[in-house]
């Protein structure tokens, strides 16, 4: 393992309950509610052994009471065999009391809430990976995948996926069942903490409010923006709650077994690549949630973000001035290449700015060769030489910065993919400094230039044909198998 790798997995081990998580494989649209938490490394104050006295029960619900708790009373408890379905009924209330005393909305009812073991949720992870996607919306996401050269042609980037949710989720909420899952380690079912679960009962305030199942992405950027509303909501309510830990709260601690470390097969470059809502969704949301109150934000369920640039730069969002270019692309294949139109999703990929500065910080720490194309403290955010855990990654790099719009379709023939992926920027100069990174991208993976902007990488995860064009602030990327295929797949 890479000196860097091994960094960033120590951090990753230590963030208190603001991690990346995903939906996991997408359905026929990408799901704007990951709503799962990575690890939890809950550090409050273990509960009491004595229950503090209680205020008396009020006459009506009221914020900050919930199923008899209230959120600053003490528990007994005894976790010698982990927590039985008493105790957590009683964690649960108080829990929820909590939330609504942070997030200042009243439960409109109760959520389910179930243990499940690391073990047990990584099985079902691994068979949602191998569930019957067709044919077509199988080779369209190894391509989406490929193109941001995070998995390569030798491996599916479907069961990648659903590997990396098996090892980094601690939580999830499905607004479909109605229920908040946590997971657990070791063989003892205990709550891992606090901070999984407030975060989980978040989603199910916000469902109770503004109906997550009606929101739906399309795209990989729809979905990584809206999210920058939705889990950095979470991740903000989440952080104020365990703040008060200690302090106004008597907590629950992570059990004797460990705060619940998922291990496994972690892919880093997928792992950063879905960690952008919960880095930088909490700025995000405290920019407006400190100018006008937590009214604000629920204006903002009528109104999501439109792109991660707008979640980076919160000012963005408020005036509407930087909306993304719709980009157009016209096919022109030929030859026998035909376009991927899967059935269960929209023909064509955005891929969004998060994504492609995940393509870049992903040298950093593979295992391909040394080197990254970027400086370690280009993407890591830094203070006084220390990450910052709460908001370690920096999104807004200088060969992202500026992306206005993108496009890919991918087409197919005789079993071989191709794709052709188009970028727009806000200006001429922030397209060449792209087009620059991307060079380096293509090097560092191993292709080297063969013509002016055709690049052949011979063998590796890559191996293929490149086409690099730059006109004005447009960039487009052809890709195929080999250079004969290129006009055959692309033209323009």
């Amino acid at each position: 393992m890479r000196p860097r790798q091994a960094v960033l997995l120590a951090l990753l081990v230590v963030l208190a309950g603001c991690s990346a998580g995903f939906t996991g494989t997408p359905t026929a649209t990408e799901t704007a509610t990951p709503s799962a938490t990575p690890t939890d490394t809950d550090t409050a104050t273990p509960t009491a052994t004595e229950a503090a006295a209680a205020p008396p029960d009020p006459e009506t619900d009221v914020l900050g009471w919930e199923n008899g708790r209230w959120a600053n009373e003490s528990l007994t408890l005894d976790r010698s065999d982990g927590l039985n379905e008493t105790e957590i009924e009683a964690v649960v209330a108080r829990a929820m009391a909590r939330v609504e005393t942070v997030r200042e909305l009243e439960f409109e009812e109760d959520v389910p809430v179930n243990l499940v073991s690391r073990e047990e949720f990584r099985n079902s992870s691994a068979a949602g990976g191998s569930a019957d996607y067709s044919d077509a919306f199988r080779a369209f996401d190894n391509a989406k995948f490929e193109a941001l050269f995070l998995v390569g042609e030798d491996r599916d980037s479907l069961a990648v996926q659903s590997s990396n949710r098996g090892s980094s989720v601690a939580g999830y909420f499905s607004p479909s069942r109605d229920e908040i899952v946590v997971i657990y380690p070791g063989d003892t079912p205990d709550l891992p903490g606090e901070g999984t679960l407030s975060h989980e009962l978040t989603h199910a305030i916000q469902d109770q409010y503004f109906d997550l199942t009606s929101i739906r992405a399309s795209t990989r950027e729809e979905s990584n923006a809206q999210n920058g509303l939705i889990e950095g909501e979470a991740n903000l309510v989440q952080d104020r709650y365990m703040a008060n830990c200690g302090e106004g709260w008597e907590c629950l601690a992570p059990p004797q077994s460990g705060g619940g470390g998922g291990g496994g097969d972690l892919h880093l470059g997928i792992y950063i690549m879905n960690f952008f809502p919960y880095a930088a969704g909490p700025g995000f949301v405290a920019y407006y949630q400190e100018r006008g109150g937590w009214d604000r934000i629920d204006e903002m369920y009528d109104r999501l973000p439109e792109s991660t640039e707008q979640v980076m730069e919160p000012p963005l969002y408020a005036v509407n001035r930087d909306s993304p270019t719709e980009v157009q692309l016209t096919d022109t294949q030929t030859n026998g290449w035909e376009r991927v139109r899967p059935p269960e999703r929209d023909d064509y990929a955005v891929l969004g700015q998060s994504a492609m500065t995940a393509m870049f910080a992903y040298t950093l720490y593979d295992d391909y060769r040394q080197g990254g194309v970027i400086e370690p403290n280009e993407f890591l955010n830094l203070e006084d030489g220390q990450v910052n855990q709460s908001d370690p990654f920096e999104y807004d790099i200088a060969y992202t910065d500026g992306w206005d719009g993108d496009r890919m379709h991918v087409y197919r023939k005789d079993g071989e993919g191709a794709y052709v992926w188009r970028t727009v920027w806000d200006s001429p100069a922030e397209a060449e400094e792209f087009a620059s990174g991307y060079r380096q991208l293509l090097s560092h993976w191993g292709a080297s230039e063969r013509a002016d902007g055709v690049y052949v990488a011979e063998s590796g995860p890559y191996a293929d044909a490149f086409r690099l064009v730059v006109e004005g602030d447009t960039v487009t990327i052809v890709n195929a198998p080999t250079t004969d295929d290129l006009d055959d797949v692309y033209s323009g």
